[in-house]
């Protein structure tokens, strides 16, 4: 059986290219993308998420299927709690993290925007608000309102009661409730706040950019360190006004721009003399920019290439 392997933890994954795929394989491929899909949402980091399907693989790999009554359920299982742990890791990780820290963006297909409310959940605001959470209740709150698993299924993968999970839930939907962005705009509304962005850059004519930003506007730019960006987040239409200002006069003409999808909503992709050089996710409402996420952390930019396919 052909299969590629992780080149960090060496463990083969199979490939969708298998011309005598055997059952296991077959259910797991069949999967591969809801799995990454809950795996991304509970770690907000592509890459994490592709090491919890290689650990939930070689789990799985060892299971007798002829035992398992729902193959979907059990997988899920599985990755919940290879991301739980994972998640666990990662969140005193970022406590010593350089400035803001931003998901890891991906650029979704269609059909990901089309699903409003998996795009809403995979937006880079929303992402935000999960970060929020405690893991358990980030991984409640993903399963039961993003994947609408039962709480019966859920207290396996958690390792928690049913009664305590829907106590769980309702405590995760009101926190995150308080906190989530307001409902997103038109399609036509977000192409016109895309394209008055794409003209900004293009020809360092701001004022039609200026004229669609929210009055509490915010932008947050994740250098991870290695890149420069700004140390805390800016809001006011003032201040992000000054510095998108600042940034253009720096990138000069050299600097591109390509509208994308990114998590689901409107993005574009910055190059600077042809490299890549940052991704944006865009935030509208009310056909006013709301959020400018600027992700430049080179670590951060390894699947801007090609399209991530999500599911529910």
């Amino acid at each position: 059986m052909s299969a590629h392997t992780d080149q960090a933890t060496g463990a083969a994954e199979p490939s969708v290219r298998d011309h005598r795929v055997d059952p296991a394989t077959e259910v797991f491929v069949t999967h591969r993308n809801l799995l990454f899909t809950v795996a991304y949402e509970m770690l907000g980091s592509a890459a994490d998420a592709e090491d919890v399907l290689q650990e939930t693989w070689l789990r799985w790999a060892g299971v007798d299927l002829d035992t398992v009554r729902d193959r979907r359920a059990y997988l899920v299982r599985i990755a919940t709690r290879q991301a739980l742990t994972r998640l666990r890791t990662l969140g005193r990780r970022r406590e010593s993290y350089v400035g803001p820290w931003l998901p890891e963006p991906l650029l979704t297909t269609p059909d990901v925007a089309e699903d409003v409310e998996l795009a809403d959940n995979v937006s880079m605001a929303m992402m935000l608000v999960l970060e929020t959470l405690t893991p358990t209740e980030r991984a409640v709150f993903v399963l039961r309102e993003v994947f609408d698993l039962p709480y019966g299924e859920i207290a396996e993968a958690v390792g928690k009661t049913p009664a305590a999970v829907r106590q769980i839930a309702h405590r995760a939907r009101s926190h995150v409730a308080a906190r989530r962005p307001r409902d997103v705009v038109s399609p036509g509304e977000t192409r016109a706040a895309l394209h008055a962005f794409q003209r900004a850059v293009e020809t360092g004519d701001l004022q039609n950019l200026l004229d669609i930003l929210a009055p509490d506007v915010v932008v947050l730019s994740d250098g991870g360190g290695l890149k420069r960006a700004v140390p805390r987040p800016i809001v006011g239409a003032g201040k992000v006004g000054r510095l998108l200002s600042f940034g253009l006069r720096r990138f000069g003409a050299g600097i591109t721009v390509e509208p994308v999808q990114v998590n689901g909503g409107p993005g574009l992709i910055l190059r600077l003399h042809g490299e890549v050089e940052g991704v944006v996710a865009v935030r509208v409402e009310d056909g006013l920019i709301t959020g400018l996420y600027l992700v430049r952390n080179p670590e951060k930019l390894s699947r801007v290439g090609r399209e991530t396919a999500l599911t529910r």
